[in-house]
């Protein structure tokens, strides 16, 4: 059973407030081949950060489009958009698109999740042509650029819209990225994090994602003591704020050393 809980509100509504700046995201480098001998997949990456290195796991139960770990089309430019400009992979606070052809292509209906090795800070989920599908996740979420938008480029394979709706499935709180036309762009999960899962809401082939972020948490909670996502009251899922407590532990039994 699904109700709506909240009408549907556009990219103008959804852009964050806070700092204008932006920053340099570290994408995921995917590497390997399916990992699971299954019917479902597996795939695995690395992000290296300025500080450190996260593992980062991907799940489907049902299987993917495909993978594409190198080589390939560069599915995060048109074309003519140019290597530093109006891409719908930047914005006031994402400077870099994926650097690299690095993408997972979904097919199926179903729910699949991203694990990390280590809690990580503000993660940036690039998409790729969400025609006829959404993706329901289990956090929330703001849209942060979309091509056709705000002086952005098209994506590869057109313009459309992206926004956001909230509603309950279950009698849980999911939080729906829908769009129409041939939506591509990026949204960011403003917190800390080990896992991330969501919904794919139809079956089509295909669309994709790659995923970035700004930092570990640790390392981001050292440089921001007093950011929001690092007070633990702040962050909305149980799992992140003992992540949070965590790393701010960890800060408080550094400076009593010191």
């Amino acid at each position: 059973m699904k109700t709506l809980s909240k009408a549907a509100c556009l990219l103008a509504l959804g852009l964050t407030t806070g700092s204008a700046s932006a920053v340099q995201i570290y994408w995921t480098d995917w590497t390997g081949s399916d990992l699971d001998p299954s019917a479902g997949f597996k795939g695995i990456g690395t992000i290296t950060t300025g500080t450190g290195t996260v593992d980062v796991t991907y799940t489907n139960p049902r299987g993917i489009g495909f993978y594409q770990t190198s080589g390939g089309n560069y599915y995060y430019s048109n074309g003519t958009d140019g290597p530093n400009g109006t891409s719908p992979y930047t914005s006031p606070l994402v400077d870099n698109r994926p650097p690299t052809t690095d993408i997972i292509a979904l097919q199926f209906a179903g729910t699949q999740t991203l694990s990390f090795s280590q809690a990580i800070a503000n993660p940036v989920f690039a998409y790729v042509s969400l025609n006829g599908n959404g993706y329901g996740f289990d956090q929330d979420f703001d849209i942060l650029s979309y091509g056709g938008a705000d002086g952005n480029a098209c994506g590869y394979w057109g313009c459309g819209t992206s926004y956001k709706q909230v509603v309950t499935v279950n009698g849980k709180t999911e939080y729906q990225l829908l769009g129409t036309g041939e939506p591509h762009g990026t949204l960011r999960f403003k917190g800390t994090f080990d896992t991330v899962s969501w919904r794919s809401l139809s079956d089509e082939y295909w669309n994709g994602f790659t995923l970035g972020i700004q930092e570990t948490a640790v390392a981001y909670c050292t440089a921001n003591p007093t950011a929001p996502e690092c007070q633990s009251s702040t962050v909305p899922e149980p799992g992140s704020a003992a992540l949070v407590g965590l790393a701010l532990a960890g800060l408080a039994a550094r400076r009593r050393r010191s």
